[in-house]
């Protein structure tokens, strides 16, 4: 049974948290926290904190079964425009500069490994 998580409204724009959602794509929740936390990138901590919130909704939605991170993998993980702040800042002779806030947001969804592997 799958689990997902939704942070919405970040205010980052969609092209740079697309970059640190492609990091974390199909792998494994172990390895991409280990690569989120090692990550340079400010969008990272806000793709962190949604992974762990999809663990924590999948623990919740199969409360008799025990799982680790291991076991779990990010099944689709992707990153949607949201609202758009216009903003306009004077410019020489009268004109004014369009200043585009954007934000986006970010859905994750992990499942079960049908196939573990054991080390």
């Amino acid at each position: 049974m799958q689990a997902k998580a939704i942070l919405r409204d970040t205010p980052t724009s969609p092209r740079k948290m697309r970059l640190v959602a492609g990091l974390v794509r199909g792998k494994q929740v172990d390895l991409a926290k280990a690569i989120l936390l090692n990550s340079t990138k400010a969008a990272s901590r806000n793709v962190m904190m949604t992974l762990k919130s999809a663990v924590a909704n999948y623990a919740q939605l199969n409360p008799d079964e025990r799982v680790s991170d291991q076991e779990l993998f990010v099944k689709t993980i992707f990153v949607d425009e949201g609202t758009t702040l216009k903003r306009t800042l004077p410019a020489p002779m009268g004109r004014a500069f369009r200043i585009r806030k954007r934000s986006n947001h970010l859905t994750i969804v992990i499942d079960k490994v049908k196939n573990p592997v054991t080390k």
